[in-house]
């Protein structure tokens, strides 16, 4: 399982923490969540990756409201990262490597900006809508098309 889903993880928790430690300790827990928690499946509720990535996802945004990495923020120094060498392994740890940049291309400004707020940011729908000053029956709409749309191309 791990050789299987470990780049897609990876490459979405990244997207979210933005930093190579965090997101290697996070699939980490990812994956013991998932060993723990796979009584709790439903494939009748949708596909074992969506159930992964949703668990993921969610560790992420998590990690991003702890104090923890509050914390880090206001202390970290502004200082390069060191970049992976091996740029196959980089390829790999990259949500482009499933395409899900590609898919996302397809979508119009709005549609693609509000995913990403919602996916790799975190916002509800309602904080989404507050925010930037949209109805959130807006929000929604736009949301529900923006992924028919994506699961089309799926």
């Amino acid at each position: 399982m791990y050789d299987n889903y470990s780049a897609a993880l990876y490459g979405t928790i990244h997207k979210i923490v933005q930093s190579d430690e965090m997101a290697q300790e996070i699939t980490q827990d990812c994956f013991m969540r998932i060993w723990n928690k796979f009584t709790d499946y439903d494939k009748s509720k949708g596909r074992l990756f969506t159930w992964m990535v949703n668990i993921a996802r969610n560790l992420a945004i998590d990690k991003t409201r702890s104090k923890e990495f509050q914390q880090k923020l206001k202390s970290d120094v502004a200082e390069e990262h060191v970049s992976i060498q091996d740029k196959d392994y980089a390829d790999k740890h990259k949500p482009e490597y499933i395409g899900v940049k590609e898919m996302l291309d397809v979508l119009n400004p709005e549609q693609k900006d509000l995913l990403e707020l919602m996916y790799y940011k975190g916002y509800s729908q309602s904080e989404i809508a507050e925010e930037f000053n949209i109805p959130l029956g807006t929000v929604k709409t736009r949301v529900r098309t923006a992924i028919n749309k994506l699961r089309g191309l799926f």
